[in-house]
């Protein structure tokens, strides 16, 4: 059978990010693709204009068409935006025992717009983080999770251990904020740091990045491979994307999500 995976996130209606992001990652690495939509944004590459959040209801209708015929192998979130979503995904995940769940902590857009409520943070720790298998913030998010200062390599380490010994759960730490000239990754499964170094790549069209590596990493999962080598592939799989990345409108273009594909 065809590996499965969930995205469990908000729409992008410029195509960049959210769950669009995510469904052509799972096609470009090919896995079968499903989604929870959890709300919808009005954005393009400049600003994002409005969110809406759909009722809880029909957020749980969509996880039981899912669950009760297809099922998963593995499942990312994205942007939940508030507490009472947070909560029912995590219910939800719990509800049919769901494995191998990556959660993206997205908390502001590429463009400064809060996608996090801010009285949802807790709520994410507490009740989501603890269920995952791997949680990926960038540093911004790792110092809202940690509640710590992140000025050097020591600081990124020490978020981590703070995370990790306060959820239980794997954290990857993506260095995209950190450095002018590597993007470095940092992960800490509770025992050894593993780092993941590349060079940067000096281009603005980075819109979705973060949704993109998340959806790679529980593609690969779903493939059946170890943790560090699900990272490892996804990696090369977006400086792939990053490289063949390309305009769109008038801000933060996208990344090329196919061009692995021949």
């Amino acid at each position: 059978m065809m590996p499965r995976v969930m995205s469990v996130a908000s729409t992008d209606s410029g195509g960049g990010a959210g769950t669009m992001a995510d469904l052509k990652t799972f096609t470009a690495l090919k896995v079968f693709g499903t989604a929870v939509v959890v709300s919808l944004t009005a954005q393009n590459s400049v600003s994002v204009k409005s969110i809406y959040e759909l009722p809880l209801k029909f957020i749980d209708d969509q996880f039981d068409e899912i669950l009760d015929d297809i099922g998963t192998d593995a499942a990312k979130t994205g942007m939940l935006y508030s507490s009472s979503i947070i909560r029912e995904v995590a219910d939800k995940f719990i509800q049919y025992d769901v494995k191998n769940i990556v959660i993206d902590p997205v908390m502001v857009s590429k463009t400064n717009v809060r996608l996090l409520k801010e009285d949802a943070i807790d709520t994410m720790v507490n009740k989501l983080m603890k269920i995952a298998c791997l949680i990926t913030p960038n540093i911004p998010e790792a110092e809202v999770i940690s509640k710590s200062k992140i000025n050097n390599y020591n600081d990124i380490k020490n978020a981590a251990k703070i995370i990790y010994n306060s959820i239980n759960t794997k954290v990857l730490i993506k260095g995209g904020h950190y450095n002018s000239y590597f993007s470095d990754d940092i992960l800490y499964d509770g025992n050894e740091f593993y780092e993941f170094k590349r060079k940067r790549i000096d281009t603005k069209n980075t819109h979705g990045t973060g949704d993109t590596l998340s959806s790679a990493i529980a593609s690969y999962i779903a493939k059946g491979m170890p943790l560090n080598e699900a990272i490892g592939n996804a990696r090369e799989y977006i400086e792939g994307a990053i490289k063949n990345s390309f305009p769109m409108g008038k801000g933060y273009g996208p990344l090329n999500h196919f061009w692995v594909i021949k």
